[in-house]
């Protein structure tokens, strides 16, 4: 473990606070960590990643991508929104199922 000294504005430090009591038990060091996976996954990317979700409501039964919980025509789920990288390829990789995910796990997203 290494201590790094460095200064951030105010509300740079509410926001850490916030996200580290919210998702990592008050853990700053690992919510920094988080923070820089998260940047170093979306630079350079060579095929496609998720950069947020949009709402829609499903018109059949259907079930989360992610968990594989059935919802029933009418919910509300959501859909995630791409961000294509710089392979040549991407286009033939983007998922081409059906892809919803519930609100439990667009929050642990």
């Amino acid at each position: 473990m290494k201590r790094l000294n460095f200064t951030l504005d105010n509300q740079t430090v509410e926001l850490l606070n916030r996200l580290s009591e919210k998702y990592y038990g008050g853990n700053k060091s690992q919510t920094v960590r988080a923070a820089l996976e998260s940047l170093a996954a979306h630079q350079g990317h060579d095929g496609w990643v998720i950069t947020g979700y949009t709402p829609v409501l499903v018109d059949h039964d259907v079930s989360c991508h992610s968990c594989g919980t059935g919802h029933p025509e009418g919910n509300v789920l959501f859909r995630p929104v791409f961000e294509k990288g710089n392979s040549p390829d991407a286009i033939k990789q983007i998922p081409s199922e059906e892809w919803v995910e519930c609100s439990m796990c667009v929050e642990s997203h």
